[in-house]
């Protein structure tokens, strides 16, 4: 694979929706598999609460073990309520799209900044549009991939900031309301929630779920995952590439990539059991297996540039899903 100046450019549809009308021709009781997990609210209860009491702990701890802490516990923890929001997005826990809302809300607490809302509307187009620029929030900007390139600082750099690298890009996505009173009240959870660790807890705290906040999406082995989902490190010819390493039992199974955008309705715990219900659609695909292999050979391998990624101009050559609808790839998952 030789050093990229620009995106891999494709007129092929994006490959998932005919994965997924293959696999319920071959498979039919992979039906079965698409509903709701309720108990994922029990988990974002619990790692809420975990971090609500590890800030309460390190309030007068050493900056150093605040730091520490966050980068092997609270990356970790943090991460997973990340999934838990990607759940809640797909509306994977309840049924009422309003609890949803509220359950991403809540597992938005510790991550200091609001971003469960904004997210959901944003993730619902990267898979309604996958590699369409002007749609896909997931695809870096044009002067993001030429200004870090390939060069090991600018890809350290790159990670760490990365949900600032995220929120410049929500300026081409100019077809998504970016506001309303969902996002409102988003806001005003946050702000009330941090105000409130802040005044209670201290300073420390408050920096504990920052680094925990950067740590789970930046700098750290779990910051591979954005590396993993969709940037060409294997081959140009496939642009998802799912993870089946042993982070997927702290991360709710998020590694399963490729099976997540082939049924998006099918909720997280039984992404498994669809690999393998129809492994021969999957097992024959490129994956990977250390999330910390491959965020070392993302900063070291020149090879590997934000250029890596398939991009599209043709928007009517991936499917346009309905997104007024509870489940989103039953449109899909009946044509």
């Amino acid at each position: 694979m030789s050093q990229k100046k620009d995106f891999v450019y494709s007129n092929q549809s994006e490959p998932h929706r005919a994965r997924t009308k293959q696999i319920l021709k071959e498979h039919p009781q992979v039906r079965s598999l698409i509903g709701k997990n309720p108990f994922s609210a029990l988990a974002i209860i619990s790692i809420v609460a975990l971090q609500i009491v590890l800030a309460f702990v390190l309030q007068d701890q050493s900056w150093w073990l605040v730091f520490l802490t966050a980068y092997i516990i609270g990356a970790f923890a943090d991460h997973a309520l990340f999934v838990l929001i990607h759940e809640c997005a797909h509306k994977l826990i309840f049924k009422n799209k309003s609890l949803n809302k509220i359950a991403g809300i809540i597992a938005n607490l510790p991550l200091v900044f609001a971003s469960s809302v904004s997210f959901e509307r944003y993730h619902l187009k990267h898979h309604s549009f996958q590699g369409v620029h002007e749609l896909d929030g997931d695809l870096p900007n044009k002067w993001e991939a030429k200004l870090i390139n390939n060069y090991f600082i600018g890809k350290a750099i790159w990670l760490l900031f990365y949900p600032f690298f995220q929120l410049f890009r929500l300026s081409r996505l100019k077809e998504i309301k970016p506001f309303d009173g969902w996002v409102a009240l988003n806001w005003l959870v946050q702000i009330l929630f941090v105000t409130t660790i802040i005044y209670f807890f201290g300073i420390k705290s408050f920096i504990f779920l920052l680094a925990s906040f950067f740590f789970s999406v930046g700098l750290h082995p779990l910051g591979a995952r954005w590396i993993q989902e969709h940037y060409l490190t294997h081959s140009e010819e496939q642009e998802t590439y799912s993870y089946y390493g042993p982070f997927n039992k702290l991360a709710f199974n998020v590694g399963f990539h490729n099976e997540h955008h082939d049924f998006p309705s099918i909720p997280w715990n039984k992404l498994p059991q669809l690999k393998n219900t129809a492994p021969g659609f999957y097992n024959n695909l490129f994956s990977h297996r250390s999330w910390t292999l491959l965020f070392l050979r993302f900063l070291f391998d020149k090879e590997i540039s934000l250029y890596s990624r398939i991009v599209r101009k043709n928007r009517g050559a991936v499917v346009i899903t309905d997104e007024s609808k509870p489940d989103l790839d039953l449109v899909a998952a009946k044509a």
